[in-house]
């Protein structure tokens, strides 16, 4: 005998059969049992939620000759018939391969026969928002007035899909993602019925894995089971078979990153490669792990938010404490854009690998993320009493001394540059501020340097702002006072005008890159 996978085996026939869809069935139920019956209704949801399922076992309950509380007996010859498949009143379209405006015109000229046995004729079109636009033209007048013994059913993943004008003519019910606990439920009874023996902890990860979906779940323990034929199920060999990586993994590469540890990184991943884990799944494994990191910390450390072992708990309440929230964003950020760029990559390790020197080198970036992760570093090193290091200019030293703290923070300044223009370049920000508008707007893009005869040289792009003060000497004056008033000292300033932003690099020194400038704080 030829075999039946799984989920075709265990498809419901009864709505009492029926997982997780409880709202759906109860009113279905109802309207059979009140003969209260509708003649159009869309089935909407995520995959493998029981929308066709569900569909079969209404088509026979309002065919059925002897209903059970509100579903069909399973018996009786219309119930035997529209079971295999051999019965005229169900009529099962895929709307993906048949989405042409003469398939709908077919269906509209079938629909004026009323059926030779049973109460009603069910159209089931499946996938309907594949339909042209035309055919949905075509389907719309049959579906505000078909005739009395016509009823439609059509099935949607994507309903946003879907025009107003249908969904208007339709009784529409949405089909959730199904619980975990929901799936194990079903999965246990299943392995019950199979004789099938497997790990608590194995069948959690498959009905994880489904994210939602009772297909998905009995496929995935179809091709676990088949793998390991005869064998107790596990939790390593069900990771094994789906290309999964374990939870401890997870662990110990977050600690790796946060430490900012490339090497070990980079052997975990090497280690995951060998054991044949599929790369892409692993990504969006360790992003659900950091989300459920971030979870913990907004949840004040309550357990019951996230579905883990005891001993994962401890490990995750541990690392939820250790790494702060902003981190975690920004790991978490760095590897949704990989997910989306690995979906298609021919490479995936060399794209994952360069996530994680980003993960553990947030000097890479220049986003706020990426700076409170480099400032935590810098903090943790001093903590620890390791020396922090100035960058090597090749061209004017040839060894890197050690910096002290307060080194590292701010650079000594040049002895050529006099002390009350340093002065006011580390208040420029306070200066701007009490110079009046429209001279305030040409100074914001000024750039501060030091002119031959060390006296203060504002530089400024040519046009409007440069013309503002050199073309109007008064205007230079009036700049001149107020600075003098701010340094408490007479102050002659030098104007020139640039034609290009990189000519200000090529030919002045920039003061306010070796001098601290103060922040000013809009209020």
């Amino acid at each position: 005998m030829n075999y039946t996978a799984l989920y075709r085996k265990f498809r419901p026939q009864r709505f009492e059969d029926v997982f997780g869809q409880d709202a759906v069935v109860t009113t279905l139920k109802n309207q059979i049992l009140a003969d209260r019956i509708g003649h159009a209704y869309i089935f909407c949801g995520t995959r493998g939620t029981g929308k066709t399922s569900i569909a079969k076992i209404f088509a026979r309950a309002v065919n059925c000759e002897h209903i059970t509380d509100g579903s069909p007996c399973g018996e009786c010859p219309l119930c035997q018939a529209i079971l295999a498949g051999a019965s005229m009143n169900v009529i099962e379209i895929d709307a993906a391969s048949n989405n042409g405006v003469d398939n709908i015109r077919e269906i509209v000229d079938e629909v004026t026969y009323s059926p030779a046995i049973g109460k009603y004729k069910v159209y089931i079109i499946d996938e309907v928002h594949m339909l042209s636009t035309g055919a949905f033209n075509a389907l719309l007048k049959t579906l505000e007035e078909p005739p009395s013994y016509v009823i439609f059913i059509l099935a949607t993943t994507e309903i946003h899909k879907i025009p107003m004008t249908i969904m208007s003519r339709c009784q529409r019910y949405d089909f959730k993602r199904i619980t975990v606990e929901t799936i194990m439920n079903k999965l246990n009874i299943l392995m019950a019925s199979e004789g099938i023996e497997a790990e608590e902890k194995a069948v959690r990860y498959i009905a994880k894995s489904a994210d939602g979906a009772m297909r998905d779940a009995i496929s995935l323990l179809d091709q676990c089971v088949s793998f390991y034929y005869g064998q107790k199920l596990t939790y390593d060999k069900v990771l094994e078979v789906l290309g999964a990586v374990d939870i401890e993994i997870f662990s110990r590469l977050l600690r790796a990153c946060y430490k900012g540890d490339v090497s070990a990184c980079i052997n975990l991943l090497e280690e995951i490669v060998m054991n044949g884990r599929e790369l892409g799944q692993f990504v969006i494994d360790f992003t659900w792990y950091l989300r459920n990191l971030l979870l913990l910390q907004a949840a004040s450390g309550n357990t019951d938010i996230v579905d883990a072992s005891a001993e994962n708990m401890a490990r995750m309440k541990e690392e939820a404490d250790m790494a702060p929230a902003d981190i975690i964003m920004r790991y978490m950020r760095i590897l949704s854009e990989l997910t989306n760029q690995i979906r298609y990559a021919t490479n995936k390790r060399v794209m994952i690998e360069i996530a994680l020197v980003k993960l553990c080198k947030p000097e890479m970036e220049t986003d706020t993320q990426s700076l409170i992760d480099r400032i935590r570093q810098i903090e943790d090193k001093l903590a620890n009493g390791i020396q922090l290091t100035a960058p090597v200019n090749s061209a004017a030293h040839t060894t890197t001394e050690a910096l002290r703290p307060e080194e590292f923070i701010r650079q000594p300044l040049p002895k050529a540059i006099p002390a009350d223009i340093e002065k006011i370049v580390a208040s420029w920000q306070g200066i701007l501020r009490s110079v009046p508008m429209p001279m305030r707007s040409h100074l914001r893009n000024a750039r501060l340097s030091l002119s031959e005869n060390e006296k203060l040289l504002i530089v400024l792009e040519e046009g409007l702002a440069s013309d503002y003060l050199i073309k109007q000497p008064d205007n230079k004056h009036r700049l001149e006072q107020i600075i003098s008033d701010s340094a408490g000292k007479e102050i002659t300033v030098e104007v020139r005008s640039i034609s290009e932003k990189h000519a200000f690099e090529e030919t002045y020194i920039d003061l306010s890159e070796i001098i601290k400038m103060e922040i000013e704080i809009e209020d």
